[in-house]
């Protein structure tokens, strides 16, 4: 990784432990144990605390949203140069990127050996409600997102 050092250095130098062995394979970590083992804050968190479970909520949601893969059941690695500091996060491009991953993920779906499709779906599936209101599920009109759509 950056800087010359192991993926599983970076992760013990941003979470402070890592994982069961038998929870990992090759660069990636099991998504249910990540999401118990950092899914409540502890009441008494300290300021350090809080930007460990941080930097995991923002990996989870990198791994499983945003750039999801095929299984979807693992936390990929490749995003921990990101998390390191957390200050420096607003400033990447991560729409541009999600949508660069949903073209990428469509155009390997049109492969005729591809029988799952990858990438932010539901990125996509708002796009089609947004673009084609005949598609729209009944009821759908009865949400707004006001931030959003400015």
């Amino acid at each position: 990784m950056e800087h010359g050092r192991p993926a599983w250095v970076w992760f013990r130098e941003l979470f402070g432990e890592l994982p069961p062995q038998s929870k990992v394979k090759q660069m990636t970590m099991c998504y249910t144990w990540f999401h118990e083992r950092y899914r409540v804050l502890p009441a008494d968190a300290t300021d350090e605390t809080v930007r460990v479970y941080a930097r995991a909520y923002i990996l989870m949601l990198l791994s499983s949203q945003l750039f999801a893969d095929k299984n979807a059941n693992r936390v990929h690695l490749r995003w921990l140069p990101y998390l390191a500091s957390l200050d420096d996060l607003g400033r990447y491009s991560w729409g541009s990127a999600a949508l660069a991953w949903l073209y990428r993920c469509l155009c390997r779906g049109t492969n005729r050996n591809v029988v799952n499709l990858a990438g932010p779906l539901q990125l996509l599936q708002s796009w089609i409600f947004w673009r084609f209101p005949t598609l729209r599920p009944t009821g759908f009109d009865g949400f707004g997102f006001p931030l959003a759509s400015r």
